[in-house]
C-alpha cells in the first residue's frame, strides 16, 4: 500500500467506532490526521491515545455547519466520510435525523470539496441496507435496481448519488464502501450490543429477541473493516469506484443470542417479539443479507474473521472489557 505522509487525511466521525479503529491505521502509515466529529452519538475518549501526537488534530465540529466544514476541508487532500447516524431505526421516530445527518451533511462536504483548492478525493462508508431485499445472494455491487427499505438505506444512497454527480460535475474522485454489519468491542449499537444490554437489565433473567431470530446476515470484525477501507486510498484516481466490505459467511440472530448467553453463562427466558408477520425484527429489517467482497479481494484484501468468529471475539473482548471496568 502507497504511504504518503505528505497527505492531510480528514476523517469525518473520526471519534466514532468505525473512524476512532480508522484513525490509528492512517497515522501508523505516516499521514497526518485531522478527525472532525459532533460528539453527539460518539466519545472524544476514544481519540485518547491520539493527542499527544503532532500529526493528530481534532475538531469538534457538526457537519451541518457548512461555513465551518469549508475552513476545515480546504487544509486537507483526502475525506473519508464516516459520520452519520448509526441507528436505522431511529428515522421511524424522526424522519429528518437520516436526511439532515447522511444527506445534508454529505452535501456539504461534497460542497467544501468542490470550492477547495486542494481537496478533491472523497472515501464514503456507504451501507449493505442500498440494496433492500437483494434477489442475489451473495450480493454484486452491480446489483439493481437498488430499492432500500429503510429511510436510513434511502439517505445512504441518496448519499451515493450525490457523490456520483460531484464526480461526474466536478471531477471529484470517490471511493464509496458498501459495509456489512461491522463489530467489535467498542461497538455502542446493533443486535450484540442490545443484547447485553438487555441481559443487564434483566439482570440475566430474560432475553428479548427482535423477529423469529432467524435473521441471517454478514458479520465483520473491525480491523477487516478498517483494513479494507485503507484500500480506497490506492483506488481513488478512476473517477468512482463502490466496493463492498462484509465477511463470506452469515449468521442468524438466534445464534448470536446463544453465543452472548454461553459465555456469560447465562440461562434467560428467550422470548421472540415482532410488530411485522415475517420474521423482521422491526420495519426496515432486512432477513437475508450476504454481500460479494470478490471485487475487493481482486485488489488484495483478506477477510480473517467469518461471521462465527466475528461475533464471538467480540462478545469475549466486551465481557473482558466489562470484567476490567468492574475490578
Amino acid at each position: 500500500m502507497t504511504i504518503e505522509g505528505s497527505k492531510n487525511i480528514l476523517v469525518t466521525g473520526g471519534a466514532g467506532f468505525i473512524g476512532s479503529a480508522l484513525v490509528p491505521l492512517l497515522l501508523s502509515k505516516n499521514y497526518r490526521v485531522t478527525v472532525v466529529d459532533h460528539l453527539s452519538t460518539s466519545r472524544l475518549q476514544n481519540l485518547n491515545p491520539f493527542f499527544t501526537l503532532e500529526k493528530f488534530k481534532f475538531i469538534q465540529l457538526d457537519l451541518l455547519d457548512y461555513r465551518k466544514l469549508t475552513e476545515v476541508v480546504k487544509e486537507c487532500d483526502i475525506v473519508f466520510h464516516l459520520a452519520a447516524n448509526v441507528d436505522v431505526r431511529k428515522g421511524r421516530l424522526n424522519t429528518e435525523v437520516d436526511f439532515l445527518n447522511n444527506i445534508v451533511a454529505t452535501r456539504n462536504v461534497l460542497e467544501s470539496m468542490r470550492i477547495s483548492d486542494r481537496c478533491k478525493k472523497i472515501i464514503f462508508t456507504s451501507s449493505s441496507v442500498v440494496y433492500g431485499e437483494s434477489a442475489v445472494i451473495p450480493t454484486p455491487e452491480s446489483y439493481g435496481p437498488l430499492k432500500p427499505i429503510s429511510l436510513y438505506g434511502a439517505s445512504k444512497l441518496a448519499c451515493e448519488a450525490l457523490i456520483s454527480g460531484y464526480v461526474g460535475t466536478f471531477g471529484i474522485q470517490s471511493v464509496i464502501f458498501r459495509l456489512a454489519n461491522i463489530v467489535g468491542s467498542s461497538i455502542g449499537h446493533g443486535v450484540i450490543f442490545d443484547f447485553f444490554r438487555k441481559l443487564k437489565q434483566s439482570d440475566g433473567k430474560y432475553l428479548e429477541i427482535l423477529g423469529d431470530g432467524n435473521q441471517k446476515k454478514s458479520y465483520l470484525y473491525i480491523e477487516d473493516c478498517v483494513n479494507a477501507l485503507a484500500f480506497g486510498l490506492n483506488q481513488l484516481g478512476s473517477g468512482l469506484e463502490i466496493l463492498n466490505v462484509g465477511s463470506d459467511d452469515q449468521i442468524d440472530t438466534n445464534t448470536v443470542a446463544q453465543i452472548i448467553i454461553t459465555e456469560l453463562g447465562l440461562h434467560p427466558e428467550i422470548t421472540h417479539t415482532s410488530e411485522l408477520k415475517d420474521g423482521r425484527g422491526w420495519i426496515g429489517d432486512i432477513k437475508n443479507m450476504l454481500l460479494s467482497t470478490d471485487k475487493l479481494k481482486k485488489i488484495g484484501w483478506q477477510i480473517n474473521h467469518s461471521s462465527k468468529d466475528t461475533v464471538s471475539v467480540t462478545v469475549k473482548k466486551i465481557i473482558e472489557h466489562n470484567q476490567n471496568k468492574d475490578k
